[in-house]
Parts: C-alpha cells; structure tokens; sequence
C-alpha cells in the first residue's frame, strides 16, 4: 500500500508491518512525541522513558509508514496477550528504582485495556509532524483494519483522550464511532487530560471517500 506525497522530490510513502530492524529508537520517538504528554507523568523524563520504550516494544505489533525508508509514522495495536510496547514489572523498576518504580507502575496500570473476544485494541497513531495531514494516518489505520480482518476479529477498538480532538476527527472519518466516554476530571491535573472516549469500528468497513 502507498500514498504520494506532496513534497517536491519525496517519493511515495509506503506501509509495512512491523518495525524495521533497527528503527527501534526512531519508533519509540515517534511514539512519546505523540503519547509523551500522556505517558509523561509515568515514564518522565523523556531521557529515560525513550530508550526504555526502545527497548521494549514488541516489533511485531506495529503497522509503519516509510518514505524513502526512513520510518515517518507507526501504529501499535493489541492482540493474542502483546501490544507494541511492553516492559514487565520488574524492568520499570529496574529502570526506575524501586520506590519511584512502584509509583509509576501504578500510573502506568490505568492505561491498560484488555480486549474482549473478537477485538483487537489500537494503540494510537503516531506520526512525524512534517508529514501529518497528508493521508498517512488513514494509510495506517487501513492497514490495522487488515491484520484485523486476517486475525478474525469482528471489530476495532481504540481510546481517545478528551485533549486530541484531531485524532478523534481522522478516526470518525476512517469509519469509527464512539460507543462511551469515561470521565476523570480528578485525574486532569496528574495525566492532563480528563476523558476518555471508547470508539468501535466493524471489521470489513472502510471509509465512502478515496485516500
């Protein structure tokens, strides 16, 4: 799959599954530029929370965008027990010491979601600011939507944060609806945000509109 950029001598982006051998630390710093502000009272700081990303993701979970085969966009999703990033107990407290560890542990706790039978949990989208707003997005999400479709689940599910309406706009556009909103205003100040939105998208249906 490929989309034509619109930079003068860029050629096209093209989507992969998995993360390239050696790309790990370029994935894991598209991944906290995008969920830094999210992740930040976890994993901060950025020094640290970066490499240790690298260092755990699991490759095989990630949808990636290419343009010239530089890594410019990715997207994890959850399936079979492994989402994109990993890292057990004791590597954050490894990481982090053991009093400080504990306490991003249970941060880290209320971001976990588990996926009921048939679903399969997107991650979130990550792309590189130059390139956002040119398709890349939707590239990835149809391209989940696939792995989705060959692993037999019957629909897509993904979580929005209140404070990312763009995202939630190019998911309502790729065919997802939202189904509830979580709300945890005594979270705001700690994580930043204070809803969370669950939307739903069936397997098999895209959007009417062409990429």
């Amino acid at each position: 799959m490929g989309l034509d950029t619109t930079g003068p001598g860029a050629g096209p982006v093209t989507v992969r599954r998995g993360v390239p051998t050696g790309a790990e630390r370029r994935a894991a710093e598209l991944y906290w530029d995008a969920f830094g502000r999210k992740l930040g009272p976890a994993l901060n700081p950025a020094g640290k929370a970066v490499p240790f990303i690298a260092a755990h993701l699991n490759t095989d979970r990630a949808v990636c965008a290419l343009l010239d085969g530089q890594l410019v966009g990715l997207a994890g999703y959850q399936h079979g027990g492994r989402a994109l990033t990993g890292g057990s107990a004791r590597a954050v407290l490894r990481a982090y010491g053991h009093l400080r560890g504990l306490r991003r542990l249970l941060l880290l706790a209320l971001f976990e979601r588990h996926p009921a039978p048939g679903q399969l949990v997107m991650d979130g989208i990550a792309v590189e600011p130059a390139m956002r707003g040119r398709g890349v997005g939707s590239l990835l999400i149809e391209e989940v939507a696939a792995v989705a479709a060959e692993q037999d689940c019957r629909e897509i599910r993904l979580d929005v944060i209140d404070t990312n309406p763009r995202a939630r706009a190019l998911y309502e556009r790729r065919g997802f609806t939202a189904v509830r909103t979580e709300h945890t205003p005594c979270l705001r100040r700690l994580l930043g945000f204070g809803a969370v939105t669950t939307m739903h998208r069936p397997v098999g249906t895209r959007e009417v509109r062409e990429l």
